[in-house]
């Protein structure tokens, strides 16, 4: 009966159809799975251009019609995370299983219903503007749940060297957060991570006075990077935070004095900070505290911000006709690819369906919220091309 239920329901819908194709498709990052081959006949069919771009197993896609500006891109990832005991599913991940009026899946919610939205509100607002202004394009990858080292951020890299960059972009990220709608991501703190490792001398612990312990020297400095007030935030962004993930000290040894103490941390900072001020910051308080150290970074993605404007505005708007609710914009949660296209963009923002059940077991979507997912994007379009 599930099985008849949902035959019934692909029928009436052009986008549910779609990402049932999209979601039986076991593209754990970074395996597309042929994915991309399935959107990309539908986006040549439109008459996209469409471009494949590979780096170490990753499969990247970039499709684009028309030449000129404006330029609005969809952008989105086709890979999914692992799913976890198979046996704590109330249905095979890989099998799209319709109850209750909820598609099970994953990937149903982060983010393959997205991307068949995106395909559907692009034919049927070509089909109704086949002459539309500006220009449309896709950017999807298979490496955004993992590294993502050689997805989005290639592509970026590809078009900004040729002078190629989009005027607005939505990324289809599970945004709404109580009900479908209510949220756009207009923005994101940035990441810094560090390996620190703080040097003393090794020892016999029971000769503390011919050793040096690091995690002892490292206590006081460690108390004062975790009072800091980094910066205050600002309208947009909370204070910028600084925490420790991991701490490793010592040969497992009860006797020993370790020779060294190794501290993972991350900064999720906002547009108040910049990633070398922080750098600065953390290394003048190590400086003060008179420790022997060195430090590896690593910076995964900048902040970005779009403020109140043409996309922003007009998105609510579309949201606004399709489900009477005002959405309202938030930087909050971890980051996305918005960071890379930022670099070529200077209006990206996030919306898509509820993120309640993203990366859980049994992940799902609301039927209705499939069909409405489609109809704002298709309205965002006509508003800014039509």
């Amino acid at each position: 009966m599930a099985n008849e239920t949902l035959e019934d329901a692909v029928r009436a819908s052009e986008t549910l159809a779609l990402a049932v194709d999209l979601l039986q498709r076991k593209s754990l990052t970074p395996d597309d799975a042929g994915c991309h081959d399935l959107i990309a006949a539908r986006l040549q069919k439109l008459g996209f251009h469409i471009e494949r771009h590979r780096h170490n197993g990753v499969d990247n896609l970039w499709a684009r019609r028309g030449h000129v500006p404006p330029l609005v891109c969809f952008a989105g990832h086709t890979d999914v995370v692992p799913t976890g005991p198979l046996d704590q599913w109330d249905s095979n991940p890989f099998t799209p299983t319709l109850r209750n009026g909820k598609l099970y899946a994953r990937g149903a919610a982060d983010m393959k219903t997205s991307d068949a939205a995106f395909v559907v509100a692009a034919e049927r607002f070509i089909a109704a503007h086949p002459d539309h202004k500006g220009s449309i394009a896709f950017l999807l990858t298979s490496d955004e749940e993992g590294p993502a080292t050689d997805g989005t951020v290639k592509v970026v890299e590809a078009l900004r060297a040729r002078g190629e960059f989009l005027d607005y972009c939505i990324v289809g990220e599970p945004t709404s957060a109580a009900e479908f709608g209510d949220t756009i991501k207009n923005g994101r703190r940035g990441s810094l991570s560090g390996k620190l490792t703080i040097k003393g001398v090794q020892g016999h612990i029971a000769y503390p006075h011919l050793a040096k312990n690091p995690i002892h020297l490292a206590a006081p400095a460690i108390a004062e990077l975790a009072d800091t007030m980094w910066d205050e935030g600002n309208a947009w962004f909370p204070p910028t935070t600084w925490q420790i993930s991991n701490i490793h000290g010592g040969t497992g040894a009860t006797n020993v004095i370790p020779g060294t103490v190794e501290i993972l941390f991350n900064f999720r900072y906002s547009t108040a900070s910049t990633a070398e001020g922080l750098k600065e910051a953390l290394c003048e308080i190590l400086d003060d505290h008179g420790l022997d150290y060195e430090i590896e970074w690593n910076l995964s993605g900048k902040p970005f911000l779009t403020p109140r404007g043409t996309l922003c505005d007009t998105l609510s708007e579309a949201i606004r006709e399709v489900t009477g609710v005002t959405p309202e914009l938030s930087t909050t949660g971890g980051t996305s690819d918005g960071r890379f296209i930022a670099e070529i963009c200077p209006q990206v923002v996030e919306f898509g369906p509820l993120n309640a059940s993203i990366h859980k077991l049994n992940e799902h979507v609301a039927l209705e919220d499939i069909e409405r997912l489609t109809a704002v994007y298709q309205k965002t379009l006509e508003k800014l091309l039509g």
